[in-house]
């Protein structure tokens, strides 16, 4: 089972707590239960729950009525790292480049 944390900015902010939070409480539930299939599977688990973006980013993948919604995330050791959140509006999700040694 792996364990799962929010990054947190240097001024404090964590992003996908406060995304989670703006949602509504169906959704966000949903959100939870992907969540704990993560924790089962770890990278073991695919589509349509999750996908492997590029590197070592992956995201979680959400569908809620007419809302799609991606959690990016990457594995450290047996964690979950959740880095940001985001309704997705175009069939492309821009090219991310980060430095997972500085988190």
């Amino acid at each position: 089972m792996y364990k799962y944390y929010f990054y947190q900015t240097p001024r404090g902010d964590v992003p996908v707590k406060d995304f989670i939070i703006s949602l509504q409480e169906d959704v966000q539930g949903k959100i939870l239960k992907w969540i704990s299939l993560l924790q089962e599977h770890g990278p073991a688990l695919k589509r349509p729950y999750a996908d492997k973006l590029r590197d070592k980013i992956y995201e979680l993948r959400l569908s809620f009525g007419r809302l799609e919604i991606r959690i990016l995330y990457f594995f450290w050791n047996n964690n979950i790292i959740f880095i940001n959140g985001f309704l997705k509006k175009t069939q492309k999700i821009v090219q991310l480049k980060l430095d997972a040694t500085k988190m």
